[in-house]
């Protein structure tokens, strides 16, 4: 049996509940994000709206609530799968530098050579918009809190964190966009991001190497289980010597 039941139950666990609720409260921050820029930005918006200012102040501390999560989660011993994962995001393979070349393949060529491919629990498109999501909300939070309180700062400063943070919350709805989008095609690992877990199949299909690895932890723990079993009088040459 594998280390997170997989092979009696078909499922591996692929989230814990620490990354899942991370994942939802700033998917909840980023929509809350997403809505009170539109309407501080689109005029008509913010006339059916009304009451810009409260607007204003929720889309001030939504954006510094947004990192909260994440450093909540990485401050303590249940940050561990959360922190394998970010390592992860930060290791690039072979297979993902050529999951990157066939990205402008047409569709039937590319869903064939990225399936020849062996991916980790994350392919390359994921740890780019993990990348872009990390850097992105640095720059977007520096941004915004520069625009809030600019009285410290010259003009032309305030004026340079509009541009970025204007230009760059656009690139965030396009990326968030295709998220979902992505998430609602790839309905099992919706699921897995909802419930945790997902199946050995998908494991096959699109993260093999990934699944390689989870198997060879569960080898290497059931030999361990089995020497603890066996105990050390079992060992050659722990017998008494007289």
């Amino acid at each position: 049996m594998t280390a997170d039941g997989g092979e009696r139950t078909g499922l591996l666990a692929r989230f814990d509940r620490v990354e899942r609720a991370v994942h939802w409260t700033n998917a909840g921050l980023f929509a809350v994000l997403v809505l009170t820029g539109a309407a501080l930005y689109l005029t008509p918006l913010i006339a059916l709206v009304g009451r810009r200012e409260l607007v204003e102040r929720i889309h001030l501390y939504a954006g510094i609530a947004l990192p909260v999560p994440l450093i909540l989660a990485l401050s303590g011993s249940w940050g561990q799968a959360l922190r394998r994962d970010i390592r992860r995001f930060n290791r690039w393979s072979q297979a993902d530098r050529r999951w990157l070349r066939v990205m402008f393949q047409e569709q039937p060529r590319r869903s064939r050579s990225r399936a020849q491919l062996r991916t980790g629990k994350f392919n390359a498109g994921q740890k780019l918009n993990a990348a872009f999501t990390a850097g992105g909300g640095l720059v977007m939070l520096a941004s915004g809190l520069l625009l809030r309180w600019y009285r410290p700062f010259p003009l032309d400063w305030r004026a340079g964190a509009t541009f970025v943070h204007n230009w760059l919350a656009l690139a965030f709805v396009v990326v968030i966009t295709g998220h979902v989008l992505m998430a609602l095609a790839d309905r099992d690992a919706l699921k897995a991001m909802l419930f945790g877990r997902i199946s050995r199949s998908w494991a096959r299909r699109h993260a093999p190497a990934w699944l390689d690895e989870l198997d060879e932890q569960a080898v290497d723990e059931a030999e361990e289980l089995a020497a603890a079993a066996t105990g050390p009088s079992s060992r050659p040459g722990s017998g008494a010597a007289d």
